[in-house]
């Protein structure tokens, strides 16, 4: 089951869209932030962009600060679509 994250309307409206997606238990925790074709990855344990293209840079401002500012609530919604591999995982234990 999927999660989309609520943005505001006018990000909604220029396309905007932040998910944790279907089908990615075996990923590292991520969400993925999307406009159109493009896909950024954010590493949820991390907080850092997982790939190089897109540049992160391209991402708008306050799309960023939504998704950091649901960070907790966006690690929760992992790990409960994903319990086998929580974004606080035990090998993260030992860090």
């Amino acid at each position: 089951m999927p999660f989309s994250l609520r943005l505001p309307r006018s990000l909604e409206r220029q396309g905007w869209k932040v998910k944790i997606r279907d089908r990615e238990r075996l990923e590292p925790p991520h969400v993925s932030i999307i406009r159109g074709t493009r896909v950024w990855r954010v590493d949820l344990r991390t907080g850092k962009f997982m790939d190089i293209e897109p540049d992160a840079a391209d991402v708008a401002g306050e799309v960023k600060a939504e998704v950091y500012g649901a960070w907790v609530m966006l690690q929760q919604r992992w790990d409960a679509i994903y319990p086998g591999n929580p974004v606080q995982s035990k090998e993260n234990d030992n860090e």
